[in-house]
């Protein structure tokens, strides 16, 4: 499940590891993926909630779990979960980017999924965080992050293309499921 839309995210803010609460559109976004995940895992508390620490996660678990009847703080945070850090580009939109220094955006398009900002960390700098996370899965889990960690699980489970994966479309309080080697958005 991908947290719910901030402020920032809908002001195409690049947020990173800040820690921006969800708008009132992310709250819906949340109870509704609450729902969805009902619909699609009968026993949703039978699995164990593995939640990125931000607060825009642990409020999208909060608010999922409350919506579907769950007790709303029964997860557990893992640090290795969090989104990439844009580093000092944190903040600012595109074009702001763009106006400051042009050569690094065009940089990362033309390699996003290994383009490190400043002080920052790429996609493949993520994926290897998160690889080392999987290799300690033993177990089918309810995962609560970000856009980033989705883009490098498209990778690791449904063995897409790390260029593609940086391409693809990523929603807001949706969930990704993987099974069989794909991911379905629901």
């Amino acid at each position: 499940m991908r947290h719910g839309e901030t402020d920032w995210n809908a002001e195409a803010r690049l947020q990173g590891q800040q820690d921006i609460p969800l708008n009132e559109a992310g709250r819906r976004q949340a109870a509704e993926a609450g729902h969805r995940l009902a619909e699609i895992l009968p026993e949703p508390d039978g699995l164990p909630w593995l939640v990125s620490p931000l607060g825009r996660t642990r409020e999208t678990a909060e608010l999922a779990r409350k919506a579907i009847g769950l007790p709303p703080q029964r997860y557990t945070t893992d640090d290795r979960l969090k989104e990439l850090t844009f580093g000092d580009w944190e903040g600012r939109t595109w074009a702001e980017l763009r106006s400051v220094d042009r050569n690094m955006v065009k940089a990362r398009t033309a390699d996003k999924w290994a383009y490190v900002p400043p002080r920052g960390e790429s996609y493949a700098m993520l994926h290897d965080r998160i690889a080392l996370w999987l290799k300690t899965v033993t177990q089918d889990q309810v995962v609560v992050s970000h856009g980033g960690v989705a883009r490098v699980l498209m990778v690791l489970l449904a063995g897409k293309a790390s260029g593609q994966a940086a391409e693809e479309p990523i929603w807001q309080g949706k969930l990704l499921v993987f099974r069989n080697k794909t991911a379905e958005w629901v």
